[in-house]
């Protein structure tokens, strides 16, 4: 028994159609899906506030820095996608007469508000 090939099985130009076809579907999928709107979950995220609390903090493994004075930016949870995920710390070039002050979760009524890591003047 002789196995055929899709070329030989829809002829060259039935395989060019149905790739052609697949083609056009792709793209008319994609760009109903860009144009499409998201909405936040309301129930985790409402007004700007996370309303699930972040996990613990991870324990992170500090390697040694790339050069003297390096600042070490620990990592946190960042609310991304409706739900927490976590960023990794990393060093950074230290700014003369700042300090750095890390990301924080700061409880607000029903919820939580991730205050952003910055430099701050010493």
């Amino acid at each position: 028994m002789k196995r055929l090939s899709w070329s030989a099985t829809l002829g060259t130009l039935g395989a060019w159609s149905l790739v052609g076809t697949c083609i056009i579907v792709g793209a008319l999928s994609g760009a109903a899906l860009s144009s499409c709107a998201v909405a936040p979950d309301q129930r985790h995220y409402a007004d700007g506030l996370v309303l699930v609390a972040p996990p613990a903090p991870q324990v992170e493994v500090i390697s040694t820095p790339p050069q003297a004075g390096y600042v070490w930016v620990g990592g946190y949870w960042n609310w991304v996608g409706g739900r927490h995920q976590w960023v990794p710390g990393h060093w950074v070039a230290p700014r003369p007469g700042y300090h750095w002050v890390a990301y924080e979760w700061v409880r607000q009524g029903d919820g939580w508000r991730l205050r952003r890591g910055h430099w701050q003047r010493s």
